[in-house]
């Protein structure tokens, strides 16, 4: 590997979408007037026209939802998550929802940074492990790779940061 490895090429943009690489860093917290919608085991978790989103260089945007948002009894076995350099320190949450459960796939900053105060106790789901995750019409796929959750949906175009040989970006 080389290293320091090279930020890659961006994709090419065409009207109307957005680059992640256009994207800054530190990330930004914009709000979100699009409904976002999780889906687990056939039955919707949470559905929100209030959520926001963080924008970070080479990631596709991570979509928080408030709480009262989310289904009661949907996060289960609350604990300790990673830090964040730009956000502080998370709490990870099991899912469950429509008979189905998924490990450690959703979290939380209870006590963000002051940049991020606006999503105390918001909540971010893995679309991996869901059944489907929406915003607006448009179904999200997960970012490649298991670390990172951001959500990419038409428009957005990287290449994204997540896969196998990117953690240097």
């Amino acid at each position: 590997m080389i290293w320091p490895p090279t930020r890659p090429a961006p994709d090419p943009v065409r009207p109307g979408e957005e680059s992640v690489w256009d994207y800054p860093r530190p990330p930004r917290l914009e709000a979100v007037r699009a409904r976002l919608r999780v889906v687990l085991g056939d039955a919707v978790i949470a559905e929100t026209e209030a959520g926001f989103r963080v924008l970070e260089t080479s990631h596709p945007p991570t979509y928080y939802l408030p709480p009262g948002d989310i289904a009661a009894g949907t996060l289960v076995n609350p604990r300790r998550g990673g830090i964040c350099e730009w956000k502080g320190q998370a709490r990870l949450f099991d899912v469950q929802g429509g008979g189905k459960a998924a490990s450690g796939a959703a979290w939380t900053y209870p006590d963000p940074t002051p940049d991020f105060r606006a999503i105390a106790g918001y909540v971010a789901f893995y679309a991996g492990p869901m059944d489907a995750c929406f915003v607006g019409p448009d179904r999200a796929t997960p970012q490649p790779g298991t670390f990172y959750g951001g959500w990419i949906t038409p428009g957005i175009v990287g290449p994204f940061k997540g896969a196998p040989g990117t953690m240097g970006w």
